[in-house]
C-alpha cells in the first residue's frame, strides 16, 4: 500500500519477475487486438499517444467552447468489476489460457499490515498489463460517447482522468447526467466532491498537470484558451528540488549536487514545455538559484559566509540546466 495525495492508501500489486516476463508477453500478443478499436479520445498507456497530446487537444477544443465537466472517477481502479471486464476481454479474446493468466492476475491480491488480501473486485496498480486493462475497461465509456452523446462536447480521456468540453452550459448539465448514467453502467461512481462544471470566462481547471484557463489575448483583447504548470506540479518540483539541496547533502560538492538537479529540472522541463510556461519556468530557475546559493553558502562554513562574485563564478561552472531555454518553448508567455 501507498500513500495517496488525499491521504487513503493505494494497493499496489507489484508482480514477481516472471510474471512481468509473462504479463508483456501477454501485453505484446493481445494488446493490437484491442488497438485496433480504441478511439481517438483515448490518450493514456497507448502506443504513439501521450499526455502532452491529450493536454494540447484540450487546448484546441477550448477555443470554441467555453464549458468543461472537470471529472473524477472514484477509486477506479479499486472498483474495477472483474466479471464485467473479464466479458469485454472474452469479446476479442478466445484462448482460454489467456483469460485464464488475466483472471489469476486480477485476483492476485494485495499484502496489507502482514496479511495477505485476494482481490475480489478491482486492478491492483503496479503490474504490466494493468494500464491495458484499465483502459479495456473505459473503453466501453468511450464507445457509448461516441455513440450517442457527441454532439453534447468532446471527451478527452488519460487512463481514468478525463475531461468534457462544452459549448453550453445546457449541453455540459446534459453531458454530466450522461456521464453519472454510463459510470453506473460499469459499476463506476463520480467522486461527487471533486467533479464539477467549470465556466472558462470565471475559473480554470487542473488535468495531467497542467492548468487551463481561457485570458484575454494581449494582441486581439479575445478570451482565448491558455494553460501552464498547476499550483500541485509547482509545488511538487519545488520540493524535490529542496529535497535535493537540503543539509543532508552537504558532503557533496556543488557539481555533484548539480549532477542530482539536472534530470529532474530536464524531465520536468520536457513535459512542461508544452505549455504557455515561460513565467513558472523562470520562477523556478530563481528558485534554483537560490538553493543552490544557500547550499553553498552552509557548506562552505566561514559563518555562511559567500561573495555574490564567488558564486556567480561558481554557478556559471557547476553545469546545471535551466527550466527555461529561449525558443525551448512551443507556446509563448
Amino acid at each position: 500500500m501507498i500513500p495517496k495525495p488525499d491521504g487513503s492508501q493505494r494497493p499496489l500489486g507489484i508482480p514477481t519477475i516472471r510474471d512481468r516476463v509473462v504479463q508483456q508477453a501477454c501485453k505484446i500478443v493481445i494488446e493490437p487486438i484491442f488497438e485496433a478499436n480504441f478511439l481517438n479520445s483515448s490518450f493514456g498507456f497507448r502506443p504513439k499517444r501521450s499526455a502532452v497530446q491529450a493536454t494540447i487537444e484540450v487546448e484546441a477544443s477550448l477555443v470554441r467552447n467555453w464549458w468543461v465537466i472537470d471529472a473524477d472517477i472514484q477509486k477506479y481502479f479499486d472498483t474495477i468489476d472483474h466479471e464485467l471486464l473479464m466479458k469485454l476481454v472474452r469479446k476479442r479474446v478466445s484462448d482460454r489460457r489467456v483469460l485464464k493468466m488475466i483472471r489469476q492476475w486480477l485476483m492476485a491480491g494485495v499484502v496489507e499490515n502482514g496479511k495477505f488480501q485476494p482481490t475480489k473486485i478491482g486492478s491492483p496498480q503496479g503490474g504490466v498489463i494493468s494500464p491495458l486493462l484499465a483502459n479495456i475497461y473505459l473503453h466501453v465509456f468511450d464507445m457509448y460517447w461516441q455513440n450517442k452523446y457527441q454532439h453534447l462536447g468532446r471527451l478527452i480521456r488519460y487512463a481514468d482522468d478525463f475531461v468534457i468540453i462544452c459549448r453550453y452550459r445546457i449541453d455540459a448539465e446534459r453531458a454530466l447526467k450522461a456521464v453519472t448514467h454510463i459510470m453506473k453502467r460499469l459499476k463506476l461512481n463520480l467522486h461527487p466532491a471533486k467533479t464539477k462544471l467549470v465556466q472558462m470566462e470565471k475559473e480554470g481547471f487542473d488535468f495531467l498537470g497542467f492548468y487551463f484557463r481561457k485570458s484575454h489575448s494581449e494582441k486581439t483583447g479575445k478570451l482565448v484558451p491558455y494553460f501552464w504548470p498547476s499550483k500541485k506540479a509547482m509545488k511538487s518540483i519545488r520540493s524535490k528540488i529542496r529535497n535535493l539541496t537540503t543539509r543532508q547533502w552537504y558532503r557533496l560538492s556543488l557539481e555533484e549536487i548539480v549532477k542530482n538537479l539536472n534530470p529532474a529540472i530536464r524531465g520536468w522541463r520536457n513535459y512542461f514545455r508544452a505549455g504557455n510556461s515561460t513565467r513558472k519556468f523562470q520562477e523556478l530557475d530563481s528558485y534554483v538559484l537560490y538553493r543552490l546559493f544557500h547550499f553553498a553558502r552552509k557548506r562552505g562554513g566561514n559563518r555562511g559566509y559567500l561573495r555574490i562574485p564567488d558564486f556567480q563564478e561558481m554557478y556559471l561552472q557547476c553545469g546545471i540546466e535551466h527550466f527555461y531555454l529561449p525558443g525551448g518553448l512551443t507556446h509563448s508567455t
